[in-house]
């Protein structure tokens, strides 16, 4: 659904922009002209692009009604504007700002019916795809509850297949049973699900294997509880993952090749970062040390590649503590300073760390390396949480824009299964969506934008 809105959006700006212009031109338009146009039409399409990602406009997790849409559309629209100025610079005498108006306001009036067509749709079980899910158990639960916080992925529920003999120790389920396991041949006939998503929790000698072989056979899709959990949400279920679903996986996929371009980007973005944000770096420390007494930076330890230590380098940004203290954010939170509240909120106390990259001890992408004493314990309460220590740390991780701050254990093994997301599927791809992802959220973030 976000492609296919982006898709339209871009294709209709474009048309918008480069349409008007040309109808707007005194004389006939030469192929010379057509050209240049495009190009400016191009270039004013990837403006209004880039304004709307940075608006959280294609996040249909934060905007997920017409009402939402809005207000930001016209935010975005009006940063968009400002971008576009240099495109016309170069041509005074065109008199290119009506047609670019002009084409603004019809792509708003597009983008508005589109969008309020979209969520109507999504609204819509006929336009859903139906799902049939074999098996109530505690992976069943977390998939209903992750479909029902995304309609706009377009799945609906119509109902679950399992024995009445088995009561889990799950909630009521919110949909209805619709008969036992042997019986799933007819109640595919009846029901006519668009997909099959298998979450039994024990599948040894209650699997209806022919059954589901014939449906699969007939061209009805089968899934994978675990599968489609990780497709939809970008984490692993690791409460219900077994050990055997990750060695026979098909990812964990890193070749030299992949690992030693993520480490020579890593270095490079950390070498030009330290340069471009020397001066920036001085205003802060300066900053730090007008707003409270303390040093500059803070020097933390922390656990990285293969369980080494290392001293993590950031700007201080709470006051010292008069004693030992506890590794999560709240119980902190009356020692930020205020001169912290604003490099926390756009994530410029992190920049010291391009050291910590230079140093070999970080990656720019990766798991977030934990306070060594924290450590033992998250081995021992959290699954697979072993597997970090596998992965060199990083400055950001697909975690860190997924999640906010974990302020305990249950919130720690939350940014776990985003954290495993991230090392079964780690590559140059995914850490360059984790880059943009990170740019957007330092440069706008979510409670200022």
């Amino acid at each position: 659904m976000v492609a296919r809105l982006a898709l339209f959006e871009a294709s209709s700006l474009l048309v918008a922009v480069s349409g008007v212009m040309l109808l707007s031109r005194p004389a006939p338009a030469t192929p010379v002209d057509v050209v240049a146009v495009l190009g400016q039409a191009l270039g004013v399409c990837v403006c209004y692009l880039v304004t709307f990602y940075f608006t959280d406009l294609y996040d249909l997790r934060i905007v997920r009604t017409l009402r939402d849409y809005l207000p930001r559309l016209v935010q975005a629209v009006g940063l968009a504007l400002l971008l576009v100025v240099p495109f016309y610079v170069p041509f005074p005498g065109r008199a290119a700002a009506r047609p670019v108006l002009t084409a603004t306001i019809v792509l708003m009036a597009v983008a508005v019916a589109f969008r309020a067509a979209s969520y109507g749709v999504m609204r819509r079980a006929a336009f859903a795809e139906r799902l049939l899910i074999l098996g109530r158990s505690a992976l069943t639960d977390k998939l209903v509850r992750e479909i029902e916080e995304r309609p706009h992925c377009g799945f609906t529920i119509v109902g679950i297949v399992d024995d009445p003999r088995d009561r889990p120790e799950t909630a009521p389920p919110r949909y209805p049973v619709l008969g036992p396991l042997g019986y799933l041949h007819k109640i595919v006939e009846e029901v006519a699900p668009d997909r099959i998503v298998v979450g039994l929790g024990e599948r040894r000698g209650r699997l209806p294997v022919q059954q589901l072989l014939e449906s699969r056979v007939r061209g009805l899709p089968v899934d994978d509880g675990l599968r489609f959990y990780e497709r939809l949400t970008g984490k692993l279920a690791i409460e219900t993952l077994t050990p055997s679903a990750l060695i026979f996986a098909d990812d964990f996929r890193r070749s030299r090749l992949e690992a030693g371009y993520g480490r020579a980007v890593s270095l490079i973005v950390a070498a030009v970062g330290l340069v471009l944000f020397a001066p920036l770096g001085a205003l802060i420390a300066l900053a730090i040390k007008l707003d409270s007494p303390g040093p500059v930076f803070f020097l933390h330890e922390r656990a990285g590649l293969a369980g080494r230590r290392f001293r993590l380098i950031k700007f201080r940004t709470m006051r010292p503590a008069a004693g030992r203290t506890s590794e999560w954010e709240r119980d902190n939170a009356a020692r930020i300073t205020r001169v912290g509240r604003i490099l926390r909120r756009f994530r410029l106390d992190e920049l010291p760390q391009f050291i910590n990259v230079l140093r070999g001890e970080m990656n720019l992408i990766g798991p977030r390396p934990h306070p060594v004493s924290n450590v033992e314990l998250f081995t021992e309460r959290i699954p697979y949480y072993s597997l970090r220590s596998l992965v060199r740390p990083g400055v950001t991780g697909w975690a860190q824009i997924r999640y906010r701050y974990a302020n305990d254990l249950e919130e720690e093994t939350e940014k776990m299964r985003f954290d495993l997301f991230y090392i079964k599927h780690r590559s140059p791809l995914l850490d360059l969506q984790i880059a943009f992802e990170t740019v957007k959220s330092a440069l706008c973030p979510r409670d200022a934008c």
